[in-house]
């Protein structure tokens, strides 16, 4: 199983490269990995969308 930490740290070089797209892009990822039968990909990167808000919401608190 990938850690949370793991997870995080995936979220944030992904939102660092992908910026406002970073959600979009990594649903097109799990539309990609569940076609392709890959569940447990799937289900990390439903992770890694969740840890994406959580950074996005965290910044946004830090901000205002």
């Amino acid at each position: 199983m990938t850690s949370d930490l793991d997870i995080f740290r995936a979220a944030n070089l992904w939102l660092g490269q992908h910026g406002d797209a970073a959600v979009e892009q990594s649903r097109r990822r799990v539309a990609e990995l569940q076609a392709a039968g890959e569940r447990d990909g799937a289900d990390v990167w439903l992770r890694i969308i969740v840890a994406i808000e959580t950074l996005r919401t965290s910044q946004s608190e830090v901000l205002s």
